[in-house]
């Protein structure tokens, strides 16, 4: 399959957030298993390696022709491994779950990897004054999106969770690497920026590799990193799809990247309904209850995964209009919202700090630019 061909098209069915972003590239797939067995050859195909994490599936794509390269498919998703083992808040036994048991009693000093992390969280949240807040997981149990059920909590109950949630409940020592919280009942929930930490560690295994080599990872499709060029392509650059919830079958465009991560959030994803009222999965941690979707989806391009991951999610509950002061302070940061037209086959698109050529709209669909165009 040639990166520069169009997508292969499947039968109508339910946008998921795990395939909102599809790589467009060429090679052969490697099995999902921890060591891929199949011979792959051919000066631009890719070695394929999967293998389930953290609620999706994470990919590592390889150029074949690389040395060693199933060994470092299979080291790059281990890394994944240990991180979710790490930052699991399903697990008891994680890092991540032991801090959240017992930093209201005493600061705990946690890994590098994941203190980094957490400062990355907090100067997000802070940057995106709480539209993004990883320290608001006491808000997702209250609606029942850990472990579930969904529901609406009643006024008790999200008053009680409202009260232990937010990044002012915690305090990080950047000397002693401690996190301790103020009060009983703060939970860290790091959803909506781990995966997309846990591609960037990936790409640090490929990166490291004593072959120099490319890659494409992602996990799920929602958040994807590309790392060096793209075989075959001959700007050198990654073809990523991104998908249209109004008709999965039809992309909106595609992106063009390298050296940079993706990022896609969307209420539409994960959704329940509740007294004929339906209640996406994305809270506003400011308010404790869903965001108001001001967009059918948020895509972003950073320098991290990680990075992108989280601005996605603040960007969807800002909205464009409230997402500007960001974005001028941020030229590395880009961003597409996809908003409904009148006709929905052809949705509006809003972008800000999209380099011209790093974007190829499909559709015969025009791109805003959100910095100079009024929104309604």
């Amino acid at each position: 399959m040639s990166t520069h061909g169009s997508i292969p098209m499947t039968p109508r069915r339910p946008v998921s957030r795990r395939d909102f972003l599809r790589p467009n590239t060429l090679g052969r797939q490697a099995g999902g298993a921890r060591k891929p067995d199949a011979a792959v050859t051919g000066a631009f195909d890719l070695l394929r390696a999967t293998r389930p994490a953290m609620g999706s599936t994470f990919e590592v794509r390889l150029p074949a022709h690389t040395p060693g390269a199933l060994e470092l498919a299979s080291r790059a998703l281990d890394r994944v491994d240990v991180l979710e083992a790490q930052m699991s808040i399903y697990r008891d036994d994680s890092e991540l779950s032991i801090l959240n048991a017992t930093a209201d009693r005493r600061p705990v000093r946690v890994e590098r990897g994941l203190f980094d992390l957490l400062r990355l969280a907090d100067e997000i949240a802070v940057e995106t004054e709480g539209a993004y807040d990883a320290a608001s997981g006491a808000l997702s149990i209250a609606w029942g999106f850990v472990r579930g059920p969904k529901r609406v909590p009643n006024v008790e109950a999200l008053a009680a969770a409202r009260a232990c949630s937010g990044r002012a409940h915690w305090r990080l020592d950047l000397e002693r690497r401690t996190v301790a919280f103020d009060r009983h009942g703060v939970v860290v929930n790091l959803g909506g920026i781990g995966k997309g930490y846990a591609i960037d560690q990936a790409a640090e295994v490929a990166r490291g590799h004593w072959f120099p080599t490319s890659a494409l990872i992602h996990g799920g499709r929602s958040s994807l990193f590309a790392l060096g060029r793209c075989p075959g392509a001959s700007d050198g650059r990654w073809r990523v799809a991104v998908r249209n919830p109004f008709d999965p079958e039809r992309p909106v465009g595609e992106v063009r990247l390298r050296d940079r991560a993706i990022g896609t959030s969307g209420a539409a994803f994960q959704s329940f309904e509740a007294d004929g009222r339906v209640y996406g999965h994305i809270l506003d941690p400011r308010s404790g209850v869903p965001a108001e979707p001001k967009a059918a989806s948020v895509t972003v391009l950073a320098p991290s995964a990680a990075a992108a991951d989280a601005l996605s999610t603040a960007f969807y509950v800002l909205g464009p209009d409230a997402s500007r002061p960001y974005l001028a302070a941020h030229p590395e940061v880009a961003v597409i919202f996809l908003l409904a037209g009148d006709d929905l086959t052809k949705p509006r698109l809003l972008a800000a700090n999209l380099a011209e050529d790093a974007f190829e709209p499909t559709l015969g669909l025009l791109v805003e630019d959100l910095l100079t165009t009024e929104t309604a």
